[in-house]
């Protein structure tokens, strides 16, 4: 059984109140004629990942490869015509090419990408796709920073060490439901994990253990938490400018999946755009 990474994170200290899957409402009653439609779904990794965090799931268990085909169906409602996953432009042609054995049979899941080949490459064949895209972008940056420094004694965290270890050690203090449900997700199902996952206050919690918390942390009068932070939004603007590389147009739809830090990196960018408009994740993830 392979072991797996999933990176959640945490945000909203007390300024509104919020349920476990439930986003926030939206302005508008029906879709944006002149807006490109986007179904931003983050996941767990179902294999290899050098993410922080691990969960168990065995991808090539029988039962887990029918949750998998039960969550394909869920996203494929969506009607995508353009499906985006995690991996970087330049594997294109060695992603697409085992694509286009798996159209050739769908019956046997290709679990050699994850999730990207498990259920993106099912949502992209039930919807009639000839091909999917990358847009991920490799950058490496310590997130670690802060407890490096809470661990050496001949450091001191001269920011405020107060709210890097509340954010640290109480990430859920003001959402018990939430905290109820994180200490109990491996006895979720693969769905109830994903609707977990996608949650706003999840998003918000993966934008500060990944990057948030250590604007919290610097040594002297030194930046070096922001200076890490600021690497993993780099990352992420990077995805995004990926992402606008393809062409597309306002009748495309795009499904995005990733993992769950880049879900709620994207989200932000996704809500100012004058060019997207984001769905609501959670009611495609309703059995």
């Amino acid at each position: 059984m392979k072991k797996i990474l999933i990176i959640l994170s945490i945000v909203f200290w007390g300024c509104t109140e919020s349920t476990p899957f439930q986003q926030p409402k939206k302005t508008t009653a029906s879709p944006s004629p002149n807006k490109i439609q986007v179904l931003n779904v983050g996941s767990f990794h179902f294999g290899f990942t050098s993410d922080a965090t691990s969960v168990e799931f065995d991808e090539n268990d029988a039962e887990k490869q029918q949750e998998i085909r039960e969550l394909s169906k869920l996203l494929a409602r969506f009607k995508p015509t353009i499906v985006c996953l995690e991996y970087i432009p330049e594997y294109h042609q060695e992603i697409n090419t085992a694509y286009q054995a798996y159209i050739k049979q769908p019956e046997i899941l290709n679990t050699n990408y994850g999730e990207l080949s498990m259920v993106g490459f099912d949502v992209a064949h039930m919807n009639g796709l000839k091909q999917v895209f990358g847009i991920d972008n490799h950058m490496g940056y310590n997130y670690s920073l802060g407890d490096f420094i809470e661990n050496s004694p001949e450091l001191e965290n001269s920011i405020d060490r107060e709210t890097y270890l509340e954010l640290t050690n109480e990430p859920f203090k003001h959402y018990p439901e939430i905290a109820d449900l994180n200490d109990h997700f491996d006895e979720l199902s693969l769905i109830e994990k994903l609707r977990l996952i996608n949650d706003p206050v999840m998003l918000d919690y993966s934008l500060n253990t990944n990057a948030d918390k250590l604007l919290y942390v610097g040594i002297d009068s030194g930046f070096q938490g922001a200076e890490q932070a600021a690497q993993f939004y780099l990352r992420n603007m990077k995805i995004y400018s990926n992402l606008n590389r393809i062409k597309m147009n306002k009748e495309d739809r795009v499904l995005i999946l990733m993992g769950s830090a880049h879900t709620a990196m994207l989200r932000e960018f996704i809500q100012r755009s004058p060019k997207f408009e984001m769905v609501n994740t959670l009611d495609y993830l309703k059995p």
